[in-house]
């Protein structure tokens, strides 16, 4: 017990219930401390999930400081601020998704987690599919030869039917269609999950993009009480990668049908692959060796696969930084910082 990893939660949101009880089953680790600017909630979270301490704030946890590492999971917003309290600590830290709001304070963020030397990590969901990793390792092994041609795309509907609740009448998801409450649209939402699933899947970097946004007249006025709905329902890009590949990444909230799906092709010279995934599974197909000829695609067996959580652990105990990092977090936020003056130019731009 007294070599356990102590593991504080930051923000205790509707995601940091999954990180509680994700964490709380990993050998090497224990729940030490949640936090939370309500401290009734922060008591109210601990007592659910059997964690021995609870604070008010994040000055207080480090002024007690008898926690190994921590969970970021506080709004977007506030993710810089208290994430660099906790490296100035000397405590590792697993945020969630975005790193930050922009590339300039992603980087400040990965520069002094590097510069500590500090174990890093962000909460990029979809990592934890089995079929892109194993996807992954299809095209590491040069499985489908040189990449040529990608299609890559993430697909709800909250907009169109009523599944997750009444958008209208719900803050869960008002404050998701107001830049004034934060957002930036369906891309900051699930944007940075579709292009780090097309780097991570196609093992390439975006070299340049093209990107185009929509926001649809949603209500009367463009407003529904205190949310002004003007943040993008719908974004397509058209990138270049690395080694000059071309593909097409999109992502909506209005795709009619699909309730939470993630897609993502890749054409290589020798082969071909296939990826589907939600948020509790996956699939993979391949269209390999013989099966070009006849364009047959054939179901992968693919693994199980650690999820993030134990990826972090797993860093904490070996001294290795795991993946995804801070770093390759910063650079899909250049990316996505790159789409909105893509689409306010009209023209394209250049990442590397």
């Amino acid at each position: 017990m007294s070599g356990d990893k102590r593991i504080l939660i930051l923000g205790t949101g509707s995601i940091a219930h999954r990180h509680a009880e994700h964490f709380a089953t990993i050998p090497g680790c224990r729940l030490a401390a949640a936090v939370d600017t309500n401290e009734a909630r922060a008591r109210a979270f601990a007592e659910e999930h059997a964690i021995p301490e609870a604070f008010g704030s994040l000055d207080d946890a480090i002024a007690w400081g008898a926690f190994d590492a921590a969970v970021n999971s506080t709004p977007d917003g506030a993710h810089k601020a208290t994430s660099l309290k906790l490296i100035a600590a000397g405590k590792p830290v697993f945020c969630e998704k975005p790193l930050a709001v922009n590339y300039p304070d992603a980087m400040e963020m990965t520069e002094a987690a590097e510069s500590a030397g500090l174990v890093n990590m962000v909460n990029l969901t979809y990592r934890n599919a089995h079929a892109i990793q194993m996807a992954r390792r299809l095209v590491e092994d040069g499985r489908i030869g040189t990449i040529r041609h990608f299609e890559a795309s993430y697909l709800q509907s909250w907009l169109t039917s009523p599944h997750w609740g009444d958008w209208r009448t719900d803050e869960r998801w008002l404050w998701r269609l107001s830049s004034q409450h934060g957002s930036k649209g369906v891309l900051g939402d699930i944007g940075i999950h579709i292009l780090d699933f097309a780097c991570f899947g196609t093992t390439l970097s975006v070299a340049a993009l093209q990107a185009r946004m929509k926001t649809y007249d949603k209500a009367e006025g463009g407003a529904i009480g205190a949310y002004t709905l003007d943040v993008n329902d719908s974004v397509a890009m058209t990138v270049e990668m690395e080694n000059g590949a071309l593909g097409t990444v999109h992502m909506t909230r209005y795709a009619t049908g699909n309730l939470n799906d993630l897609n993502l092709a890749i054409y290589g010279e020798r082969g071909a692959l296939r990826i589907w995934a939600n948020h509790k599974d996956s699939r993979l197909e391949a269209c390999l060796g013989a099966d070009i000829e006849t364009q047959t695609w054939r179901p992968v067996e693919c693994p199980v696969t650690p999820r993030n959580e134990h990826r972090f652990a797993m860093a904490l105990m070996t001294g290795e930084n795991g993946q995804p990092d801070f770093r390759h977090a910063a650079e899909i936020q250049k990316l996505l910082d790159l789409c909105f003056v893509s689409d306010r130019e009209g023209r394209w731009l250049q990442a590397l």
